[in-house]
């Protein structure tokens, strides 16, 4: 089986802005989505949002063997991280043609496959 990220990049002051309605309809569409994984046979690991990013640390190399830390993301984006979908399938065909009716219903998606490792 493979393992897969699936990344839900937004521009979060836009969504924090949106009108309840529009949250509403979000969820159904995660919701429908969870649906369609488990009718697929895909195994859903975890899935989360994410805190905004302005609450994040980021941490560099110092290039003195150390590291800097930093509050805030690493990048000045509009859009940013603001949740991810960890799912297992052995179908991956079918994986994408559900994420791409996910996306059809206004959600943004980064699809990635997680590398084996060997070791």
């Amino acid at each position: 089986m493979s393992r897969y990220l699936i990344l839900l990049p937004a521009p979060e002051a836009e969504w924090a802005q949106l009108p309840p309605e529009e949250h509403e309809k979000g969820m159904a569409s995660h919701g429908q989505f969870h649906n369609d994984l488990e009718a697929g046979g895909h195994k859903l690991i975890a899935v989360s949002p994410l805190e905004p990013s302005a609450q994040a640390t980021s941490m560099r190399p110092d290039g003195a063997g150390g590291a800097t830390v930093t509050d805030g993301p690493f990048t000045e984006s509009v859009e940013q991280i603001v949740g991810f979908y960890f799912i297992e399938s052995d179908d991956e065909a079918d994986l994408r043609e559900i994420c791409a009716r996910f996306a059809s219903r206004g959600e943004l998606i980064e699809f990635r496959r997680l590398e084996q490792c060997n070791g």
